[in-house]
């Protein structure tokens, strides 16, 4: 089951990510998913972990909100009580994306600001798929 976190837990955050969405540097914020971790939250639910994801009233698809914090992530749901989370590496993202892409319409990092960043589910896919050989 998932674990309920609080914002302090520095295991729920990445500062690479949090540089690069300050710098707004998509190179970096690719390096940084590649090469450390990101905060993806999950539904408050019994069992296993699901990822939870967000969509517009109109939207046929969905929006992957990562962030690079616990904290960034209760800031953009103040009012709710169980912001439960995991730390995904580079597998673990690729895995889910590879998975969802067909239902995916965005990604946003750090929504709730202050250097929100949108990306492309195919863009941050390919990021996450490049090799040092390439």
């Amino acid at each position: 089951m998932a674990k309920k976190t609080t914002p302090r837990n520095e295991d729920f955050r990445s500062e690479p990510l949090e540089h690069a969405l300050k710098a707004q540097d998509a190179a970096a914020v690719a390096f940084a998913l590649r090469n450390d971790k990101v905060i993806v939250p999950l539904l408050p639910v019994e069992g296993p972990a699901q990822v939870r994801v967000f969509r517009r009233d109109d939207a046929d698809k969905y929006m992957l909100l990562l962030f690079s914090s616990a904290a960034t992530y209760v800031k953009m749901l103040p009012n709710e009580t169980d912001h439960r989370v995991l730390a995904y590496d580079r597998a673990l993202l690729r895995e889910f994306l590879e998975t969802n892409i067909g239902v995916l319409e965005a990604v946003w990092f750090d929504v709730a600001g202050p250097h929100a960043m949108q990306a492309d589910p195919a863009d941050v896919l390919d990021a996450l798929t490049l090799s040092s050989e390439d």
